[in-house]
């Protein structure tokens, strides 16, 4: 019940914010950027992806969703963290009758369904821009598309744990940024990753040889983790 408070309560700080907006466009820039792609060189990528154009474009827009959702998660986190930091409102929070493990649960689950908005939009949108390009209506791959876009997700959910803890933690965002974009620049090499290496785990998560339980599963555990350490920080700590 305390965390079902605490979470209505950030919804209605996040409409004041912009953090939808920014929810919309990370999906929106990303299928956009396709379209233009796809728009540009229709001709070349139909003939190259003639067998399945529908594979194809998934294909090219994964090549983006790693590093987008490695900025995504990093800038939610932020965003989030900042409603309480750029106002000083930390003390008035923690004084309500609101513990504050429900309320670092709240910011927590409010980024999560942020984050699976945005996987939502891109999922709907692939379609969209499918059928805007002509392709078959009567062979869309449903299930690829939601792979292509909560698997990942799933995956990628430590650093989202990860970024929110420093977030919350740090009224300077520096570090938790800094760390954020490594971390997306680093992706784009997870293919030289070992399998066990958590910026791997959204590349493996839809591309590995083997099955997704490895990535996503340790993803979701590795986060759950993060999230339990981070609130028992954030229990003990100091608001000035």
């Amino acid at each position: 019940m305390m965390v079902a408070r605490a979470l209505s309560a950030d919804f209605l700080k996040m409409r004041r914010k912009g953090i939808w907006l920014l929810v919309i466009l990370g999906s929106v820039g990303l299928l956009a950027m396709q379209g233009l792609n796809f728009g540009l060189r229709y001709d070349y990528l139909l003939q190259r992806y003639q067998d399945d154009p529908w594979a194809g474009l998934i294909g090219e827009i994964f090549s983006f969703v790693p590093i987008a959702l490695f900025l995504g998660t990093t800038l939610i986190a932020s965003q989030i963290a900042n409603v309480e930091h750029g106002s000083n409102s930390w003390k008035q929070l923690l004084a309500l009758p609101i513990s504050r493990g429900s309320v670092f649960t709240a910011k927590y689950l409010l980024g999560i369904i942020a984050l699976a908005v945005s996987c939502l939009i891109l999922s709907c949108g692939t379609v969209v821009l499918g059928l805007a390009l002509k392709f078959s209506p009567d062979h869309i791959p449903y299930l690829t598309i939601l792979k292509l876009s909560f698997v990942p997700f799933l995956a990628s959910l430590p650093l989202f744990a990860l970024e929110l803890w420093l977030s919350l933690t740090f009224k300077n965002q520096a570090l938790p940024i800094t760390l954020g974009i490594t971390a997306a620049i680093a992706s784009l090499f997870a293919g030289n990753y070992p399998e066990w290496f958590p910026l791997a785990w959204p590349l493996l998560s839809f591309y590995g040889k083997a099955s997704p339980a490895l990535p996503v599963g340790g993803g979701i555990i590795l986060a759950f983790i993060i999230y339990l350490v981070g609130m028992g920080q954030f229990r003990g700590k100091d608001v000035d």
